[in-house]
């Protein structure tokens, strides 16, 4: 209902604003008229009549001032509290340096019409002002475009609410995506979507770290799809994944199933290793301390990063031999030509000394 209200604040905004650029001043050179010193009200309102003067001189709409400009009487309208008004003025005036109020408008029909309260817009806004840039178009065809992938009403709101970046991503960004989680993952239509809903930020993840942290958990841990899902995996870094499960395993609290999925050991489920604090993971399910951990943390990493050094070497060792394999065939199709060359001008040399002893 409060949304419906907003939405109709909005187009009562925007046809009252188109009315009154009637009066801006081009109209009035043409009408010979000297409008431009008359102050026009920015709402026609019946409110503004009984506004402060301070309120209506905000309003007058000035020679060098566009007829469409953003300000908090306006945000008002449309639903905002004081604060929020004065808040989202103060952003909007930051990143937009006061210009193009109709693009601004615009990003809020479309957060409107997606169905978020003013608080909601600007939470989103707030976090993610970015969205100020992007047109009412390519918002309403990402938001299109969630809905075809099974984000329903109420889900899609909240995951706009909790990552609004979603909404600057492309559709063709997030279409690869779920090709390479269905594709590649084995993902089911409804699990992608579940993916989608609570880790949203997975569409802006490299599709290498995806496969290498899906293949990590699948292959080393014997996670299968569905209580990945169910655990929220793609939350988490293959960092963060990596060094819990390593320092389980290395204190005997993990082991990796064989072919047939068994384990001589009762391995800890995945939602106890990634979905509690780090001190409840380390006292409660490695049974270590704290400094433990932080030091074998470390030495992961150092031992990881000898490891990136040690690969990069060979290939940059094997890319070399096949450099030098390629200079080797250049240097025998060069001898061959050489060769050849020979070949055909000592038959000339012979044909011509014949052709001399006729």
């Amino acid at each position: 209902m409060g949304t419906r209200v907003a939405i109709h604040r909005i187009l009562r905004w925007t046809v009252k604003n188109a009315s009154s650029s009637a009066f801006s001043p081009v109209y009035c050179k043409r009408s010979h008229l000297p409008f431009s010193r008359i102050g026009c009200s920015f709402l026609s309102s019946s409110s503004d009549q009984t506004a402060t003067p301070s309120a209506q001189h905000n309003q007058v709409i000035s020679p060098d001032k566009p007829a469409a400009e953003l300000s908090v009487s306006s945000l008002l309208d449309m639903g905002f509290t004081d604060s929020q008004a004065r808040h989202f003025y103060d952003s909007v005036s930051n990143v937009r340096g006061r210009r193009d109020a109709k693009q601004v408008v615009s990003t809020l029909t479309a957060l409107f019409v997606l169905g978020l309260n003013p608080s909601s817009v600007q939470l989103a806004l707030d976090k993610c002002p970015e969205l100020y840039t992007v047109k009412e178009a390519q918002l309403q065809q990402r938001i299109a475009h969630l809905r075809k992938l099974g984000l329903v009403e109420g889900s899609l709101q909240r995951m706009v609410v909790h990552y609004p970046k979603i909404l600057t991503v492309p559709v063709k960004t997030v279409k690869n995506v779920v090709q390479f989680l269905r594709q590649k993952c084995l993902f089911t239509t409804q699990q992608i979507t579940e993916i989608l809903r609570e880790s949203p930020a997975v569409v802006l993840e490299g599709q290498d770290q995806l496969e290498y942290k899906f293949q990590y958990v699948y292959f080393r841990m014997g996670i299968k799809q569905a209580e990945m899902v169910r655990c929220r995996l793609f939350r988490f870094s293959l960092k963060e994944v990596r060094n819990r499960h390593a320092f389980l395993e290395r204190r005997g609290f993990y082991q990796t199933p064989d072919k047939k999925g068994q384990t001589t050991i009762i391995n800890p489920k995945l939602d106890s290793i990634l979905n509690v604090d780090q001190d409840t993971f380390v006292t409660g399910v490695a049974q270590a301390s704290l400094e433990e951990y932080d030091v074998f943390q470390r030495l992961l990493a150092r031992e990881w990063k000898e490891k990136d050094l040690e690969q990069s070497g060979i290939k940059a060792h094997s890319n070399d031999e096949d450099n030098d394999d390629d200079d080797y065939e250049e240097d025998d199709d060069d001898e061959e030509e050489e060769e050849t060359e020979g070949k055909s001008g000592y038959q000339k040399r012979k044909k011509k000394y014949g052709a001399k002893r006729k």
